[in-house]
């Protein structure tokens, strides 16, 4: 129990400091007690006080704490959906843009803003919805093809297709742009990646998303526990394979498709903070996938707060950094499954 004390002490304690952190640091910079200030007193809904720069309420309300939280969410979703994937296939390799979810999600989302489209009802909730549907829609064919291809769906396999998958739908999205005129720099900006100018309007389009999908992962968390050793053993344990299998794969795709509609593709944020997280803290799923939700969103904001800086006044997609960061991890773990192997 104080073990466990301890690991989310210092998770929380990490993202805590890095929002404060990436909230203080700018062209401005902004004291970590007036932005303590100027969030209590929007909460509150009381006077900011004569002691604080009107400036700093609006660079820390208006600009950075809607980006930072976005980029939390982002990163939150993204770690807790390769976590489960993760655990249900066994496989540390196992993440949503490799298993082609992103994609799946990114050309629903494309083709939402080349057509501009707007569901009835739903409105501004389109673009999530529909990336949603995409996203499983593109994992439940996944396994479907390889099933097909190898009766017994070892993992390697399932990675495979994906990849083939993600391929495929790399080619769709670049005929779209292809075919794009006024919306190509929108379009192209988006699938780099990135989290800014945003506003509390995405924070509230992922917001629900998140809570959905992350409620479901947390409610199957014992039940990972049991399928990580392997289907036949969690069946004798009692868990109903099938169902269970459906409801995370369902869960995984609509925090991807959220995460992917608000922020565009920024890829290997589910294999990296899973996998520290399990060498850190351990594969219990029970703590494992709150952690690296608390984790992912600290490392995305952190990882958001780089792209800013590292070359300012010029701001790089977040997702060309999270690739740089996540292709060399992707090779080592991959070098280590073969010499195990």
């Amino acid at each position: 129990m104080k073990s466990n004390a301890i690991k989310y002490g210092i998770s929380c304690a990490l993202l805590i400091g890095a929002m404060l952190f990436a909230i203080s640091i700018g062209s401005v910079s902004v004291p970590i007690l007036d932005i303590v200030k100027v969030i209590g007193s929007e909460a509150f809904r009381l006077p900011v006080g004569d002691d604080v720069d009107p400036m700093y309420v609006s660079i820390v309300y208006e600009i950075r704490l809607p980006r930072v939280l976005l980029a939390g969410l982002v990163g939150a979703s993204l770690a807790i959906a390769g976590a489960a994937f993760q655990g249900l296939l066994r496989n540390p390799l196992a993440e949503p843009y490799i298993l082609g979810v992103s994609s799946g999600a990114s050309v629903g989302a494309v083709a939402t803003l080349f057509f501009g489209i707007s569901l009835p009802v739903i409105g501004m909730y389109t673009l999530p919805f529909l990336s949603i549907i995409t996203a499983l829609t593109t994992i439940l064919i996944v396994l479907y093809f390889a099933r097909k291809i190898d009766r017994t769906m070892r993992v390697e396999t399932i990675i495979l297709t994906g990849i083939i998958f993600s391929a495929f739908l790399g080619s769709i999205i670049s005929l779209i742009i292809a075919l794009t005129g006024d919306e190509l720099q929108q379009i192209i900006g988006w699938m780099l990646g990135s989290v800014s100018m945003r506003g509390f309007r995405y924070v509230g389009i992922i917001l629900p998303f998140f809570i959905l999908g992350s409620f479901i992962l947390l409610m199957n968390a014992k039940e990972l526990n049991a399928m990580s050793l392997g289907e036949e053993r969690a069946q004798h344990l009692g868990v109903d394979v099938g169902k269970r299998k459906l409801l995370i794969l369902i869960a995984g795709s609509i925090l991807t498709g959220a995460a992917v509609a608000v922020s565009g593709t920024i890829g290997f944020v589910g294999l990296v903070i899973p996998h520290l997280t399990r060498k850190l803290w351990g594969s219990d799923h029970v703590h494992l996938l709150p952690l690296s939700m608390i984790i992912g969103a600290s490392f995305l904001i952190l990882t958001d707060l780089l792209s800013r800086t590292i070359i300012s006044p010029q701001v790089l997609p977040v997702g060309v950094i999270t690739a740089l960061v996540g292709a060399p991890v992707f090779a080592i773990i991959l070098i280590k499954q073969r010499r195990r192997s």
